[in-house]
């Protein structure tokens, strides 16, 4: 399963973070794949689907050696604090061990990091081996975001029409709905803080507290605001739980979806539609 998810990955449509498991945001992404190629988009594995996602994508082996560099064992690494009083008090929400760091870095969990480099340590001039993702930029500017809430999927257009990538999502619940309806994008802020403004949320303590930036803070550093104050598109510090469990309205995805929807985006020109 881990070769299909990097395969997905390559292709623009997003399984979430890679951990070798078939899932939801898998057959999310298989049947996505399947639609955008003409195919019975039924989410499911079979040799049609897998014979086209291996002459396309599967030139490049699916894993490769990589050397862990001084960078990515520099910084600090301490664990998140678990309140956000806490949080508040620090510069940076940072990752807590190089593990995390190397496993976001190439769109893995750390158990699947771990599984493919027994008894590693993830220090400098390590060899490692790691899930080879490739060059997963979008190809051209996004005009359209639909945010389908039914489905827990974001899926960006260009201005042709064409899909340019799929990704899943964790939208908002009964209780603390999405928006509905069309906005558009108001900005993009890489390593964004957090304000927690208490009259908004039912959690974390009776406050406002602004939470520093970095990939573990609430929104993974990384902010896309959209036209409805309050509401946004960003990351999260928990890739694992994307699409699992209901956010407080906003659009959550991986912190690498996140970048890289931020990075093809237009402040006040792509249009998000709700639906």
């Amino acid at each position: 399963m881990m070769a299909v998810q990097v395969l997905l990955d390559r292709a623009g449509h997003s399984p979430g973070v890679i951990d070798g498991y078939s899932g939801g945001n898998t057959s999310r992404a298989l049947a996505a794949f399947e639609q955008a190629n003409g195919m019975d988009a039924d989410g499911e594995m079979d040799d049609e689907v897998l014979s086209a996602l291996r002459s396309r994508f599967g030139s490049e082996p699916l894993v490769r050696t990589y050397t862990v560099t001084s960078e990515d064992v520099s910084g600090s690494f301490r664990p998140v604090p678990s309140s956000m009083a806490q949080m508040a008090k620090r510069d940076w929400i940072g990752y807590s061990s190089p593990a995390e760091k190397l496993a976001e870095k190439f769109h893995m969990t750390e158990g699947l990091l771990q599984a493919l480099n027994p008894g590693k340590s993830f220090t400098a001039g390590t060899e490692i081996l790691v899930a080879q993702t490739g060059d997963t930029a979008l190809e051209g500017k996004v005009a359209r975001i639909e945010i389908d809430k039914s489905a827990s999927e974001v899926r960006a257009y260009d201005g042709h029409g064409n899909l340019l990538a799929t990704f899943p999502a964790t939208v908002g619940s009964s209780q603390f709905p999405s928006p509905s309806g069309a906005m558009e994008v108001n900005a993009v802020a890489r390593e964004a803080n957090y304000t927690f403004d208490p009259s908004d949320q039912e959690w974390g303590g009776d406050k406002t507290l602004i939470i520093p930036p970095g990939p573990n803070n609430p929104i993974g550093g990384v902010w896309i605001d959209l036209g409805k104050a309050g509401y946004g598109i960003h990351g999260t510090s928990n890739p694992s739980s994307i699409a699992k469990n209901a956010s407080h309205g906003c659009v959550r995805l991986t912190n690498w979806d996140a970048r890289n929807l931020a990075s093809a985006v237009e402040a006040g020109s792509t249009k998000v539609v709700f639906n």
